[in-house]
């Protein structure tokens, strides 16, 4: 039985739907990142979770319970959201302290629960008497997090909660909650519209878009092996070519232009291959292209090409080696097991 389910949620306001047959299974301990643009519902089915928002239809299940007839307050889960909602009149401590006293935990008992771990965990030992005004962006990120923590949440919902900080930051802050999810083993649930953070943080990602789930997979396998034209463009940098599968081939082939491979199983006729930039290399065969502009960008370089399918991005990492130069004729090359290959869309 999964630790989190949901199953077949939908939510509307007035005609439109904003979240459409969500269904999703999470297990105790998981990190689940919901990704997508803005708009796409990821924020709403957080709502959902929370209790915040009730379902149109579907159904949302706590080991087995279902959620949506229990009041917010009452459903254990730990909630940090973008803007971090700390009480600026509040010492840290009073901030993480909050969630215990709404639980009527003993005075006591909050005192000892605030200082024996949460905040120490967050790396904030010694700031329990600092108010929000006199930390940074960082610092107060961590005593929201803390102060969802110290409840021991059965499930932590993340709503954007690095979207404020600057890059340096949220990089440093990726690292450490994900540290941190790992030591005590909080299912938790992220809702994010930064790639690189999902791929990060997450044990799978829920890649949606306007409404729908468009793949469900770990971080690898999002990326490798992308389930739609909209999850290959969303996830980092992809090439699409347009290309036609022959089954009258022995065996059957894959062909782009000048470029061919043996084509997988299950598909024939327009297909869609698509590589990412990073696979790509330069040989003696494959896909003719011209060479555009070339960039440095120190530890890889970036070509922009023109194809014979069409534009082309290749990143080649800079090994010390002569890299083509810009209006030089090259062949684009990959390897079979690099590239995934999905029927045409409206062929």
């Amino acid at each position: 039985m999964a630790y989190l389910e949901l199953d077949r949620v939908a939510k509307q306001f007035g005609a439109q739907t904003v979240v459409d047959d969500f269904s999703l299974s999470v297990g105790k301990g998981e990190f689940i990142s919901f990704l997508g643009p803005s708009g796409c519902g990821k924020t709403t089915t957080l709502q959902m979770i929370a209790g915040f928002l009730d379902p149109t239809r579907g159904a949302i299940r706590l080991e087995g319970k279902d959620l949506t007839a229990i009041h917010p307050a009452k459903r254990g889960l730990g909630i940090v959201f973008q803007s971090y909602a700390l009480f600026p009149h509040m010492t840290a401590a009073e901030n993480v302290a909050f969630g215990l006293d709404m639980r009527n935990v003993p005075r006591t008992e909050r005192a000892e629960r605030v200082r024996a771990a949460p905040l120490a965990m967050v790396g904030l030992a010694g700031f329990e008497d600092r108010h929000p005004r006199r930390m940074s962006g960082g610092q107060q990120q961590r005593v929201a997090l803390a102060r969802a923590l110290v409840i021991k949440p059965s499930v932590l919902l993340l709503d954007e909660p690095l979207s404020n900080l600057d890059a340096k930051l949220r990089e440093e802050m990726q690292i450490e909650l994900r540290q941190i999810q790992r030591t005590i083993g909080t299912t938790t649930i992220l809702v994010t519209h930064d790639q690189n953070e999902a791929m990060s943080l997450s044990d799978r990602i829920v890649v949606m878009s306007q409404g729908k789930i468009e793949q469900i997979g770990t971080p690898q396998e999002t990326y490798e092996k992308p389930a739609s034209a909209f999850v290959s463009q969303f996830l980092g940098k992809t090439n699409d070519f347009a290309a036609a599968v022959d089954r009258t081939a022995t065996p059957a082939r894959v062909t782009a232009g000048s470029w061919s491979a043996p084509a997988p199983a299950g598909l024939s006729g327009p297909v869609t291959v698509s590589i990412r930039p990073e696979r790509i290399g330069f040989g003696d065969a494959g896909l003719s292209a011209k060479i555009v502009t070339r960039i440095f960008q120190g530890n890889h370089w970036l070509f922009q090409c023109d194809s014979e399918c069409g534009p082309a991005i290749v990143i080649r990492q800079n090994d010390g080696k002569a890299q083509p130069a810009e209006g030089e004729t090259v062949r684009l090359t990959w390897r079979p097991e690099d590239m995934s290959v999905r029927a045409r869309a409206g062929a």
